[in-house]
């Protein structure tokens, strides 16, 4: 497909106070969210001033993209929409379509497959062009990158970086520990190519994981999760962090470097359960923390989507360093497949 134009697709936060609730009530509609769940997780938001800084991180990543398109002479807008807050995704693609877009490559803010980390931001794209009608745009989504090389360097020397902020006396000793978001066990099971046997989401972190591992010299690390949700009968990917680093501290350790792997830009699920929750329970445990930086701040982040554009626009080849599967439209990688990432499923709110 020839390109018009890149659209930057993402979650969406609040911006302001009033619009806390709104956007949580978008994020969980047809969920069946108690109300007073729901509140909960507006204190969250509340803590920062209503505001998550995700949409501030992810024009900012844009600004990067447009530089880098700029060197490399690639001659294509870059719009930005989001599936649960403003700017919204439909009135985006409705706004391509009055500028004369007739197609343009999608960026999306996941890195992964799985039904959150990709099939839902295809059900995005559909509803969007579905919203605007026959003149839409066409759309199509980029691969899932969370083993480019350049993503993984990033990670990587900021890991370096984060364990240079710990005390000297313990720095040597630090355990490196990597977080994604948690899904439910059930969806877990549904994620990715029936011919795969699911896992393919969580499949996908261990690797990014053991890359970054590896290029940092680290022979041991964990990987745990954040960020759940639901009735604690529902089973979700752990251990959960929180509950890691007591773990961690019962078996003598005093250090610990935290790499959020699971996520592009420091959105609210980071800053609140790393640099509060997680931050707060090591020092309880006189643990020394540090949090490892995530990507999208870093240069080489808008090199790596340039890459994925490239791929499309001068058959570039991909750059793939990890031994999991990745899937996406893009002519040259592997596409996706019939059945890949079964429906969502009921967290049991």
């Amino acid at each position: 497909m020839a390109a018009d134009a890149l659209l930057l697709l993402s979650f969406g936060g609040p911006e302001r106070p009033e619009d806390v609730m709104p956007f949580l009530e978008n994020v969980t509609r047809g969920r069946g969210v108690p109300p007073e769940r729901l509140a909960e997780v507006a204190e969250h938001y509340l803590h920062f001033g209503g505001v998550s800084p995700i949409n501030a991180l992810n024009r900012d990543i844009i600004k990067a993209i447009e530089a880098e398109f700029a060197a490399r002479g690639i001659d294509l807008p870059v719009y930005f929409g989001n599936r649960n807050w403003y700017p919204m995704v439909e009135e985006t693609v409705e706004r391509m379509r009055a500028d004369g877009i007739r197609s343009a490559l999608v960026f999306p803010t996941s890195a992964w497959g799985g039904y959150s980390g990709c099939r839902q931001y295809h059900e995005d794209i559909e509803r969007a062009r579905a919203t605007v009608g026959s003149e839409a745009p066409q759309l199509e989504k980029l691969r899932q990158y969370f083993d480019h090389p350049l993503l993984i360097e990033s990670f990587a020397d900021a890991i370096h970086v984060a364990v240079d902020e710990l005390p000297a006396d313990r720095r040597g000793a630090a355990r490196l520990v990597f977080t994604a978001h948690s899904i439910p066990l059930r969806a877990d099971a549904t994620d990715g190519p029936p011919a795969e046997g699911g896992g393919l989401y969580r499949r996908q972190v261990l690797d990014a994981a053991r890359l970054c591992a590896a290029a940092t010299g680290f022979d041991d690390y964990d990987v745990v999760w954040q960020s759940r949700s639901g009735p604690p009968r529902v089973p979700w990917l752990e251990p959960d962090i929180v509950d890691h680093l007591d773990a961690l501290a019962a078996a003598g350790e005093r250090a610990v470097v935290v790499c959020p792997i699971g996520f592009v830009s420091d959105h609210l699920e980071v800053i609140w359960d790393l640099d509060n929750e997680a931050k707060t329970r090591a020092a309880e445990l006189d643990m020394a923390f540090a949090r490892v930086a995530t990507p999208g701040t870093d240069p080489r982040f808008a090199r790596m989507v340039a890459d994925l554009v490239d791929e499309h626009r001068i058959a570039a080849p991909p750059r793939r360093s990890g031994a999991v599967s990745g899937f996406g439209c893009t002519r040259n990688g592997l596409p996706c497949v019939p059945g890949c990432c079964g429906a969502p499923v009921s967290d049991g709110h």
